[in-house]
């Protein structure tokens, strides 16, 4: 593992795979670490099929320190990100991420397209539910404990994997971090990361609008959310995927309720969220070496 320092914090972050492998940035879901299960298991995936992949731990995620800024969590890591690239001299490359990983990566898209070469990206949130039960993960129980116990209840809360309590665990100097930016500062950006999950009817996904999506240019995987996969649902898959123009979109490379039992396992304190997710491995390496994905391809594509 290494460090590096860009926008006023500390990113920590490893490469798995040959040094003289294509570069792809891998990035997972929710606030969690680069060392969540599942996540190094599909790196050591893709490097096996020669790739050099980049693992990292985005800001409010295992050990890098703590930062509040930007319109939505989601632009603050695909900034964090473009700079860490440019920091560490690599780039462009293949950007791929899964849940709350496939918004930052598509931001990163967006926001950063000489960064970028191809994008890949898997079980996408969208919807009334999947955005509102985000909200509810992510924000309104930052916005209730800092309004009631101020940054210490902060510090202290916990109850669930990527927590702030955990993220102080795991890097102590995030204690000081948070008491810097203060109950004020910290609430002030609480309330528009919020706002960013309110579904809107111009936002397919939380925080991106409709005619943002046009403004990915280069070739782009879409794997399709499980038939009744509500976190991630099949709906918003196909959204994206016409609305990026070329995009192409897939069959699950796992089972249609694979997230479903992955939640149930994590229930009985088996496994991870992310375990289907190395599954993906070689539809993944045939899309980045420009094999054909056509005997995978959906009826449905973007014209």
């Amino acid at each position: 593992m290494a460090e590096v320092e860009v926008n006023g914090g500390v990113v920590v972050y490893e490469w798995v795979g040959p040094e003289d492998g294509e570069r792809v940035v891998l990035t997972p879901g929710g606030r969690f670490s680069k060392d969540h299960g599942g996540v190094h298991e599909l790196a050591e995936g893709l490097a096996a099929g020669g790739k050099r992949v980049l693992l990292w731990d985005r800001p409010n995620c295992g050990s890098s320190d703590v930062q509040l800024f930007g319109q939505t969590e989601s632009h603050m890591r695909a900034a964090t990100l473009a700079a860490m690239l440019e920091a560490l001299g690599e780039g462009p490359v293949v950007a791929l991420g899964g849940s709350g990983g496939a918004r930052d990566m598509i931001l990163f898209a967006i926001e950063y397209p000489h960064l970028v070469t191809k994008l890949g990206v898997w079980s996408i949130v969208g919807g009334t539910f999947s955005s509102m039960s985000l909200a509810s993960v992510y924000a309104i129980n930052e916005l209730r404990t800092v309004r009631a116990a101020g940054i210490e209840g902060i510090l202290k809360l916990s109850g669930r994997a990527g927590s702030w309590a955990d993220l102080v665990a795991a890097n102590p100097r995030n204690a000081d971090r948070l008491r810097a930016i203060g109950a004020e500062e910290f609430e002030r950006v609480f309330e528009r990361w919020f706002e960013a999950y309110v579904p809107k009817p111009n936002e397919p996904i939380p925080g991106v609008s409709e005619t943002r999506f046009a403004q990915i240019k280069v070739p782009t995987l879409i794997i399709r959310g499980g038939e009744k996969d509500y976190d991630h649902p099949k709906r918003t898959s196909y959204e994206v995927h016409a609305l990026i123009p070329g995009s192409v979109l897939i069959d699950p490379p796992w089972p249609e309720d694979a997230w479903e039992q992955a939640t149930r396992a994590v229930a009985r304190g088996q496994g991870s969220l992310f375990d289907p997710w190395q599954q993906a491995a070689p539809v993944l390496l045939d899309f980045i070496d420009g094999r054909p994905v056509a005997e995978r391809e959906l009826a449905v594509r973007a014209s």
